[in-house]
This record gives structure tokens, C-alpha cells and sequence, in this order.
């Protein structure tokens, strides 16, 4: 019972950090194909506005998953870690580039700088969220073993793997598409939430694409993970992703944008939670169970009542952080970023 309560937190936070940090991962994919310097500068100082009061918060969740995974289920950390080193190294590599970058970005100080710092930034939004989701389709579809023989390389260039990470670049595009579109209609810029709409029914388009070919991707190259999600449990959040995309592409064509945001969240979340019903009750497929990878029942119940209590704390300040920001409390000045205010008004 601990030990699937326990996956069931890892799954919530997992989920957390998809969804928001998919979304900040997802806004640089829109600042790296934003256009020249001119044509793409107000949806880069968008971007900009959108993310800083937020996007440090965002990332909060994947401290949170990396704690309840290797205090919970050592004996996964340890293969998995061991297996995904070079994929995981890459992506922190990324998230701490990316992270200066983005800080820096407003402080260059020649254009050569702010180029330089954007094009950090912008390639890291991509090769991040690219990496992470190579990790969790490698893991998904049985690469990581517990004698470790599968190769640094090998484990995670594998079909199913590449087709996640891809999967997480779309899926990361598609949801900051919907809340920039979102974020720019409550400020009343309808240029920018129309040219965010627009980039939000292509995204949409592409990541339903991809995830009606992956599964020709993921049956011939990891049959019993496809069966996971065509059948039972699995099948049902597969349908309730689907839906709920279907739903959003919906209000998004309705200019409804504030409810589109829940829709993205739960059409990710439902495809997340389908993967960890597909290989249950298994942590790695075919080689380790939930119950098998878990620590012992004290450690799990004491790190379960701490998460509890530690989310009383969290949670509110995330509300309130949010409230504050979904209210324009926290709105800063649209600056263009990539040419001066007076080229991009003109």
C-alpha cells in the first residue's frame, strides 16, 4: 500500500513539473522560432513577461521528484541513474545554462551578448525538455535493466525513447502556446494572443499527430508497453488525453483561453498517468516492481508525512504566487527583446 501510495506522489509531482515546467520549457521553443529580430521582438518580450515572475516556482517540482525518487525507490535510482547518466547529465547541463541565460538575457551588454545569451537560452528550452523525455520513454519501455546491460547510448536512442523526447518538445510547445495566448488576452495585447492561438491549434495539431504515429512507434519497438496503453487502465487515460486535447483545441478556437489551460494540463497529465499504468505494478518493466524498489515502510510513511506537511507550506505560496500573477499584480512593461521599442512599434 506505501509503496503505490508513494508512486502515486511521485506521479502528482511528475505531472506538476510537465505540465509548468513544460510550459516555461515549451515558451523558448517559441522564442527560439520566434523570427528576426524585428519581426519575432514583442513575442520574445512576451515570453520575457510571462515567465519571470513564475518560472522559478515551476521548477520546484522537479527538486520534488528527484527527493521522493531517491530517498523512496533507491534500489531504481541507482540503476536508472547509472543507465541515464548521459541524458540526465545533458539536460541539467541545460536547465543550469538555460536558467543563466534567462537571467542574464536582460543585462547584456552588447547585441552580440544578447544573441549569444538568447540562443542559450532558446536551444536549452528544446534540448531540455528532449532529453528528460528520452529518459522517461527509456524507463517506459524496459532500456533500463537491473544488471545494467544496457549501453550510456544505446538505452535511450531507441525508437520509443527518441519519439518521447519529441513527444515532450511538442507537448512543452503546445501547452506555453496555450497559456501565452492566455497571459496576452488578460493583458489586453489581441496581437500577440492571436499570433499565440494561432501557434497553439499548429502545436496542437502536431503533438496529436505524433501521438497517434508513436504508437506505431511504440508496438513495434516496445510491444508489451503498447498493450499497457491499448487496453485496461491505460487505455482509458490514452482516451481522456485525447478528449481532453480535442476539448482545448476547442476553446482555444473559441478564444477561450483561461479554461484551455486546464484542458492542456490534464490532456499531459492523463498521458503521463497512462505510462505509469501501463507497466504497473511494475517500476521498471519486466524487472523491478513498485514494491521491490521501494525503501522500507518507515522511510516511506516518514517521508509521505513530511511531503504532507511540507505541502501546507508550499501549495498556499504557489496559489498565492499565481493568483498574484494570474491577476496582473505582478505585470511588468512589455520590452521587446531583439530590437528597439521604437523599430518594433513601427
Amino acid at each position: 500500500m506505501l509503496p503505490e501510495l508513494t508512486v502515486a506522489v511521485l506521479g502528482i509531482g511528475l505531472t506538476a513539473y510537465a505540465v509548468l515546467g513544460g510550459a516555461d520549457f515549451g515558451a523558448g521553443f517559441w522564442d527560439l522560432t520566434a523570427g528576426g529580430a524585428k519581426r519575432g521582438a514583442r513575442v520574445r518580450g512576451m515570453v520575457k513577461r510571462s515567465m519571470g515572475p513564475v518560472w522559478e516556482a515551476n521548477h520546484v517540482w522537479l527538486i520534488f521528484v528527484l527527493v521522493i525518487l531517491w530517498t523512496c525507490f533507491p534500489h531504481a535510482f541507482g540503476p536508472l541513474m547509472e543507465t541515464l547518466y548521459v541524458p540526465l547529465f545533458l539536460a541539467a547541463v541545460g536547465i543550469i545554462l538555460r536558467g543563466a541565460a534567462f537571467a542574464l538575457r536582460g543585462e547584456a551588454a552588447t547585441i552580440a551578448e544578447a544573441r549569444a545569451l538568447g540562443a542559450t537560452f532558446a536551444l536549452s528550452s528544446v534540448l531540455v525538455p528532449f532529453f528528460l523525455g528520452a529518459t522517461v520513454g527509456a524507463v517506459a519501455s524496459g532500456q533500463v535493466t537491473l544488471d545494467q546491460t544496457a549501453g550510456a547510448i544505446s538505452s535511450w536512442t531507441n525508437a520509443t525513447s527518441i519519439f518521447s523526447g519529441v513527444l515532450a518538445v511538442a507537448t512543452g510547445a503546445y501547452i506555453a502556446a496555450v497559456f501565452l495566448a492566455a497571459d496576452s488576452a488578460r493583458s489586453g495585447f489581441d496581437d500577440l494572443a492571436e499570433a499565440f492561438r494561432r501557434r497553439a491549434l499548429g502545436a496542437a495539431a502536431v503533438a496529436g499527430a505524433l501521438a497517434i504515429g508513436g504508437l506505431a512507434v511504440v508496438s513495434s519497438d516496445a510491444p508489451e508497453l503498447y498493450d499497457g496503453l491499448t487496453s485496461g487502465a491505460g487505455l482509458a487515460m490514452v482516451s481522456l488525453s485525447a478528449l481532453a486535447g480535442l476539448v482545448t483545441v476547442a476553446l482555444i478556437w473559441k478564444r477561450s483561453f483561461g479554461p484551455a489551460r486546464l484542458g492542456a494540463a490534464v490532456a499531459v497529465g492523463s498521458i503521463l498517468a497512462g505510462l505509469a499504468l501501463a507497466v504497473q505494478p511494475d517500476f521498471f518493466p519486466g524487472q523491478l516492481t513498485f514494491a521491490a524498489a521501494a525503501a522500507g515502510d518507515a522511510t516511506l510513511a516518514a517521508t509521505l508525512i513530511s511531503v504532507a506537511i511540507g505541502l501546507l507550506i508550499l501549495l498556499p505560496s504557489l496559489a498565492l504566487l499565481f493568483r498574484l500573477f494570474l491577476r496582473g499584480r505582478l505585470d511588468q512593461p512589455l520590452e521587446p527583446i531583439g530590437t528597439s521599442r521604437s523599430e518594433a512599434e513601427s
